[in-house]
């Protein structure tokens, strides 16, 4: 049995997005014959001075938590030294574990930077990094660093050495994998896409009470769900819902973040503009199916840096996306390529406006694009495609390194 370690800042039972989907990951991948044991912090994500029980069995995976400082992860230092601590103690188990493979996320941010001393103690262990962002980019992005800085020329080459250190790269889109090769390294890479949260059996009806609560009679009801922070925009959108405000469509937005105060501030004036209280996971599923469209947004400057993993909970319930980003981002590509939504741009915004309002006179439409929104989600992107493809890039991985192996032991055998 191929033994795995997984490396991940926050899991069960923290809620975030990523935590849910790495703690997925574990235990899929023990429920494929993987002897996984996971390793994240002890303490929780939202509150830095709750801490979690240092052992823990998941449903065949070994949680052992990682003991590290309460430093805050809401301010910039704290969650430096937060990364710093935890890329430390990860890379330095090598020194005691002996896994076959060793998986690496990205929360902390660096958390790659671990891969280099592995690589040092432990080569023979092969080293998969799932990226789920990419730092510093995001960081330059958001204005935190300056492109010029002298951290940063210190940083690069240490970076490159982690993502060279790594046998696989999986990203989250062709825009990801685009900004990643910039690095150099000659890792193998793959795109492996986040999964839905709620993964329900068939396209799901509106859910009418949860509608009427928080839409009202609107007959386009146009959702965004989940975090809204640094990465996401707004201006766009609320111009957007200015326009379609004539057709009785109504825009509600169920956020939390560090940038949901503005938000608010931003859609104050705007009549058709309203917010509901953020959902927990087990009301999920009812939530999202309340509405006609999700709306998704991504700064176009952080194109490549994140891929916002609300676009498939939406297609997996049976909605379609409002992107409102770059149309080079991978979830532009998607919504092209499938026909599952539309792409909103200020150059686009007039033929967007016209096309939704036209839309929201054609209700027969809606159940169409419902069923086909599900179909698309469970060819392409579901949680067991996702897991399937993880666990055959690690079997590869570790099949290469086994021939290798064998064809060394049989050339010393003959000579």
């Amino acid at each position: 049995m191929p033994k795995v370690l997984i490396f991940y800042h926050f899991l069960h039972p923290d809620d975030v997005v990523s935590a849910v989907l790495f703690t997925d990951l574990a235990v899929e991948l023990a429920q494929r014959g993987w002897d996984v044991t996971a390793m994240p912090s002890n303490r929780s994500c939202w509150h830095s001075s709750t801490k979690y029980p240092a052992r823990e069995v998941l449903k065949g995976v070994q949680i052992r938590r990682v003991w590290r400082p309460g430093f805050p992860q809401h301010t910039t230092l704290g969650r430096f030294c937060n990364a710093a601590w935890m890329a430390l103690r990860w890379g330095l188990k090598a020194i005691a574990e002996k896994p076959d493979l060793v998986i690496l996320g990205t929360d902390p941010v660096l958390s790659v930077t671990a891969a280099s001393i592995w690589k040092i103690l432990r080569p023979k262990t092969k080293v998969a990094h799932w990226c789920f962002d990419l730092y510093p980019e995001a960081a330059i992005a958001d204005g935190i660093l300056s492109r010029d800085s002298r951290f940063l020329a210190l940083l690069k080459p240490i970076l490159a050495h982690a993502y060279r250190s790594c046998d696989l790269l999986a990203d989250l889109g062709p825009c990801m994998s685009k900004r990643l090769r910039v690095y150099g390294s000659q890792a193998r890479q793959a795109t492996v896409t986040p999964w839905a949260l709620a993964e329900p059996g068939h396209p799901v009806p509106v859910d009418r009470a949860e509608r009427a609560s928080i839409f009202g009679s609107a007959p386009l009801a146009l959702l965004y769900a989940g975090n809204f922070g640094r990465a996401h925009s707004s201006d766009v959108l609320l111009e957007l819902a200015r326009k379609l405000e004539p057709a009785g469509a109504k825009v509600v937005f169920s956020v939390r973040g560090n940038k949901a105060d503005a938000l608010r501030r931003d859609a104050a004036s705007i009549s058709n503009v309203t917010f509901a209280p953020f959902t927990d996971q087990e009301h999920l599923e009812k939530r999202l199916c309340s509405a006609d469209i999700h709306v998704v947004s991504l700064r176009s400057d952080w194109t490549g840096m994140v891929v916002p993993s609300k676009f498939f909970g939406a297609l997996a319930v049976g909605r379609p996306v409002l992107f409102a980003g770059s149309p080079d981002a991978a979830i532009a590509h998607w919504i092209r390529e499938h026909k599952v939504g539309w792409v909103l741009t200020p150059d686009t915004l007039e033929a967007v406006a016209a096309e939704l309002i036209e839309y929201c006179q054609e209700p027969e439409r809606h159940e169409q694009m419902f069923r086909h929104c599900y179909a698309v989600y469970q060819t392409h992107f579901s949680k067991k495609l996702m897991v399937d493809q993880w666990d055959g890039e690690l079997r590869a991985l570790l099949g290469s390194a086994r021939t290798v192996a064998a064809e060394r032991e049989k050339l010393a055998l003959t000579r």
